[in-house]
Parts: structure tokens; C-alpha cells; sequence
């Protein structure tokens, strides 16, 4: 069983819709693949249908935006009640920080002498419930500012570069318990990608735990082999789940092809107990 557990359509940064998106991850022979699109649950139906088309196990998710000490971490949240209200209140607040951002970034890219517009941003958010930054960068591809995202993301758009603005992002040890209240189960996405590792040491995860933190994505492509084993060896002993996956944004992402990374089944299977519910 090939098992991938985070993924993104259009309905947040990645470019494929959700239903291309699922019937991708059946033509690239997984099983099971869990839509966890950034801050919002919008894409789940449309998936569902595609999935019950084709063939394939969904699993509905999402990544929250948090922070953690001062740094940004990626919550992974499987099979949540998108109803439950406090969920519902702390992605309302994250996604309005995201559509507030927007002009700034796009004030900061004019005042850094390049000619893009809020409407150049919209056009390519399309059916995304917010536009953000990866939107922008797309942008800045159209205007043949960029060559890609990457490098629009580290010439303009990633911290202390031109076209940086800070947005709000929920605190994650208020957001894991949200998560377990809602019935889902809290993972943190690529802990030691980007400047997770500096935070996120072994003590700081026995402490996310003690607050319902369920597991950590160990294999993802921001992890070299030696930060892998480091991580196995923190989630075996804190008795925290481990998954896998490609973090798969279409063409929005090199080097994050469906199926790249995969989940453990015995571990996927340990993942819906802990919801208590099975999967769409």
C-alpha cells in the first residue's frame, strides 16, 4: 500500500484542482493520499467526489499556519470536524492575515521598483480561499519578473528579501489542542525544514505532546537522510507517529512528485485510530 499524506490543490497554492490532484495521485499508483491544503478545508468535497470516482482512499486535512518561539510551523491536521467553532475561529483569523498581507507585499514589490498590482495577484489565486505568497510569486513569473517560484520566493518574497511582510499565524500550542478537540490528529509538518530545527528539539516535542501533538512527517524532501534518522529516533521515543509524503504542490514545487515520499501502513493505520473515524 503507497501512502502519501500531504498534498495541495488549488484550492490553496497548488496548481492542480482537487479532483485533478486525486485522480494524479491514482495514475501515480498510491492507495491512499490525504488533501491538506493550507488553512482550509474547501477542497474536501470536490476531492471526495474524485476519489469515490477513481478509486483512491482520501483522507481529508489541512496545514495550519503557526508559530512556535517566534518561528513558523506547519501543523498538519488530519480528519478534523470542519464545523467544530473554535476550528473554524482560528483558520477565519489565519486566513484573513493572509488576504491582509497581500497588499503589503505587493506596496513593498512597487516601492521596490517592480510594477504588479493586487488584481495580477487575485488572477492567479484563482480558487484559492486566500491569496498568499506563492500567488505573488506566480505573479512575478507572468510579468517575467521570475523565472520560477523558487527564485521569486529567494530574490523578493522569503524573510529580510524586498517583498517580505510578516501575517499572523496562530500559536501552535493553542492549535494542537484544537486540533484533538475537533476529533483530528496534529502532525507537524517537515519539523526541521527551513529553521524548524533550531525550535523544534526533543524537548520542545515532548512538551507539544503533553498538549496532543500525535506525530511528526519525517520522510519529506526538506529532510536529509541523517535528520530522518534523528527524527525516527525522537518520535520512537516520545511514541509519536511517523509519516511520509511529497508535499506535492503540482507545478508550484520542483523535486515533490506524488508518491516521493510514502507513509508506513502500519503507521497510517495507527494514524486513524487515533481519529477515531475512518477515512472518505
Amino acid at each position: 500500500m503507497r501512502i502519501d499524506l500531504h498534498t495541495h490543490s488549488s484550492a490553496s497554492d497548488g496548481t492542480d484542482t482537487p479532483a485533478d490532484l486525486v485522480r494524479e495521485a491514482k495514475a501515480a499508483g498510491l492507495d491512499v493520499v490525504a488533501l491538506t491544503d493550507h488553512d482550509a478545508t474547501s477542497g474536501w468535497a470536490e476531492a471526495a467526489a474524485a476519489a469515490d470516482e477513481v478509486g483512491i482512499t482520501l483522507v481529508p486535512g489541512l496545514e495550519i499556519s503557526t508559530k512556535f518561539r517566534h518561528r513558523g510551523v506547519h501543523l498538519l491536521a488530519y480528519l478534523p470536524d470542519p464545523t467544530h467553532p473554535p476550528l473554524v475561529a482560528a483558520l477565519d483569523r489565519i486566513l484573513a492575515g493572509r488576504t491582509e498581507r497581500t497588499p503589503a507585499i505587493v506596496d513593498a514589490l512597487r516601492r521596490h521598483g517592480i510594477e504588479i498590482t493586487e488584481d495580477d495577484v487575485r488572477r492567479e489565486a484563482g480558487g484559492s480561499v486566500a491569496a498568499g505568497r506563492p500567488h505573488v510569486a506566480d505573479a512575478l513569473v507572468r510579468l517575467g519578473v521570475s523565472a520560477d517560484r523558487t527564485e521569486a520566493f529567494a530574490d523578493l518574497l522569503n524573510p529580510g528579501r524586498p517583498g517580505y511582510a510578516n501575517r499572523y499565524a496562530a500559536p501552535l500550542e493553542e492549535v494542537i489542542p484544537i486540533v484533538t478537540a475537533a476529533g483530528g490528529v496534529a502532525v507537524i509538518a517537515h519539523p526541521w525544514g527551513r529553521s524548524g530545527g533550531s525550535v523544534l528539539d526533543e524537548e520542545a516535542l515532548a512538551g507539544l505532546r503533553d498538549l496532543g501533538l500525535a506525530g511528526l512527517e519525517v520522510d519529506h524532501q526538506d529532510h536529509d537522510p541523517a535528520a530522518r534518522a534523528t527524527l525516527r529516533g525522537i518520535a520512537r521515543d516520545l511514541d509519536l507517529l511517523v509519516t511520509g509524503s511529497s508535499d506535492h504542490h503540482g507545478l508550484g514545487k520542483v523535486d515533490h512528485d506524488l508518491g516521493v515520499n510514502t507513509t508506513d501502513p502500519e503507521q497510517y493505520e495507527r494514524l486513524l485510530a487515533l481519529a477515531g473515524s475512518p477515512a472518505a
